[in-house]
């Protein structure tokens, strides 16, 4: 029998090559790992291992706020620093229904700011949710998307509130304080195997305690290049913004119904 030395082999595998390997290309997902004997290859294992310590570290990660705070100013964003009723991080983990409100402080610092002020339009909410890297790497850059689009209209936003140990549900509580009319929060998504730092954004209109997330609308997986656009979110976020203050509704009764051209749409890549 003739042997076919290693080096020869496609991409190292001791076999022949697998044929969902060319859908390797279009999706970050694990399939097509191949094996040796009966367990998957060293390489691949090591690849898991390594991809649940950042999903691990992304959510006892602490939010860098000193340096959020600076980039905000630096892109022109008046920003207030508030926190959850969570003290630390271990405590927002263990107990998620303190990160869904915020401390007294917090509250009393938005109530001196709201009065005596008009009611604003929106609140953008920015809370590190389950990944503080989300946040640090996705929410100036979106931040500043939304905004070029929102300046070209009549928008009265509030500061940018940035909420430490913060979840979704705290937008209710920053818009009710700060005398908004809708909330849209930036938070940290729960991360996953393949995506540690993956940006969500959740729009609430007339934001109160209570509210449930059939009253939000979502854009999700924010995380270019691997997941949405900072100008696609954007646009998205804009025409559902625009859609709810005019029809006064946010969540499941709100759909995003805009047409787009295809030069607009991102494309997966032809199979060869």
């Amino acid at each position: 029998m003739k042997t076919v030395p290693s080096a020869m082999i496609p991409q190292g595998e001791l076999g022949p090559s697998d044929p969902w390997h060319v859908l390797k290309k279009f999706t970050p997902a694990r399939i097509a790992l191949g094996r040796a004997g009966g367990s998957i290859p060293t390489r691949e294992l090591l690849r898991f291992q390594l991809a649940h310590a950042q999903a691990r570290d992304a959510v006892h990660q602490q939010l860098d706020v000193e340096t959020l705070l600076d980039r905000l100013q630096q892109a022109g964003f008046e920003a207030l620093l508030l926190h959850s009723m969570a003290p630390d991080r271990s405590r927002f983990i263990a107990r998620p229904d303190l990160g869904r409100t915020l401390d007294e402080a917090s509250q009393d610092t938005l109530t001196k700011r709201a009065a005596g002020e008009a009611p604003y339009d929106c609140v953008f909410v920015i809370a590190d949710g389950l990944s503080a890297a989300a946040i640090e790497r996705h929410a100036v850059a979106f931040l500043t998307a939304i905004n070029d689009r929102l300046a070209q209209e009549h928008w009265r936003i509030a500061p940018v509130c940035v909420v430490r140990e913060g979840r979704v549900a705290v937008g209710d509580v920053v818009g009710q304080c700060i005398g908004a009319r809708m909330t849209a929060l930036l938070v940290g998504e729960r991360p996953g195997l393949s995506s540690p730092d993956s940006l969500g954004i959740y729009l609430t209109w007339d934001p109160r305690p209570g509210r449930s997330n059939a009253e939000r609308n979502c854009i999700s997986n924010i995380r270019p290049p691997q997941g949405l656009a900072y100008a696609t979110a954007a646009q998205t976020l804009h025409y559902l913004m625009s859609e709810a203050r005019r029809r006064e509704i946010s969540g499941v009764a709100l759909k995003d119904e805009q047409v787009l051209p295809p030069s607009s749409a991102e494309i997966l890549p032809s199979p060869p």
